[in-house]
């Protein structure tokens, strides 16, 4: 018989496709990374298991503790399907401006959601988490913009199973940054394999991660108005920089062209890929599809 024991074994391992129909510059490539199909739907199910054996290991979290962590959603979710029956409480505290959808599934994987002012941030909900764990006796927050974790799981994962696909073959990584974990952990990888590849940073409009004027921008999960100490931005060669409406436009354009329903961090991540392929003679462009467009679906983007 041939069978998996546990949820957890279908993180990682996520296939790469090739785009076809976006008219792609000849001579240039794209590939996408579909961390869509991890079983919480999103990149973030890779960290949730990382950090949270980690804390294990270090004896930080045990049986009847409560885990409060700060996410836009998809963290939360990672968390969530990683604490599944290990005996813990879960409490997330999210923003009011992300989807509703996320906030579902967290609370059908068993997690109580706080919310925090949408002009507030994800500033303003880590407060407000640091506000919960000085309260709730035998708490613990992951600190996914803090834990070295966060990265660690990309750099051992994310990063070689890129590389291997691609067998080598990549001259720019493309991706949005929030926590950094995902950018950071894959660029370091890759250019310990080859200086050469470049990493090309996505970044919304408004976020001042990678430099420009604080305003408030739609995208989710990627952007941020301060630089975490997971994001590695030594490893950024260059910004490209991405707007609601680009970022909404990719996602219709890769459900109509490519059959892919994916998330507005995806959409300005290929938006972001597309504009670099029109800057270059020739090369193969690899990007992360964070996550599934059927959490944004009380959006109205299609």
């Amino acid at each position: 018989m041939k069978y998996l024991d546990s949820i957890k074994e279908l993180i990682g391992n996520t296939p790469i496709l090739k785009l076809n129909n976006l008219n792609i510059k000849p001579g240039v490539n794209i590939f996408v990374k579909l961390e869509t199909n991890n079983p919480g739907g999103s990149v973030k199910d890779r960290i949730g298991i990382y950090m949270i054996e980690q804390a294990e290991k270090e004896e930080k979290l045990k049986k009847g503790y409560t885990i409060v962590e700060a996410t836009a959603g998809n963290t939360g979710i990672g968390v969530a399907l990683a604490a599944i029956n290990k005996g813990y409480d879960v409490i997330f505290v999210v923003p009011e401006k992300f989807s509703v959808e996320k906030q579902t599934l967290m609370r059908a994987l068993g997690a109580k959601i706080i919310n925090t002012p949408k002009k507030d941030g994800m500033l303003g909900a880590v407060a407000k988490a640091n506000e919960l764990l000085e309260t709730i006796e035998n708490s613990i927050s992951l600190k996914q913009f803090e834990n070295e974790a966060n990265p660690l799981a990309h750099y051992k994962t994310t990063g070689p199973e890129i590389y291997n696909d691609m067998e080598g073959k990549i001259d720019y990584f493309v991706s949005g940054a929030g926590s950094g974990g995902t950018f950071t952990g894959v660029m370091k990888f890759l250019k310990e394999k080859d200086e050469n590849i470049k990493g090309i940073l996505a970044d919304p409009k408004g976020s001042t991660m990678g430099g420009g004027e604080k305003e408030s921008y739609d995208i989710e999960g990627i952007g941020n108005d301060f630089i975490p100490s997971t994001m590695d931005m030594d490893l950024v060669d260059k910004v490209i920089k991405v707007n609601d409406e680009e970022a909404y436009e990719m996602v219709k354009l890769l459900a109509l062209k490519e059959g892919l329903i994916v998330g507005s961090s995806s959409g300005a991540a290929v938006s972001a890929a597309l504009k670099l392929a029109e800057k270059i003679d020739k090369g193969n462009i690899v990007t992360i599809l964070p996550d599934r467009g059927d959490r944004y679906f009380s959006k109205n983007i299609y």
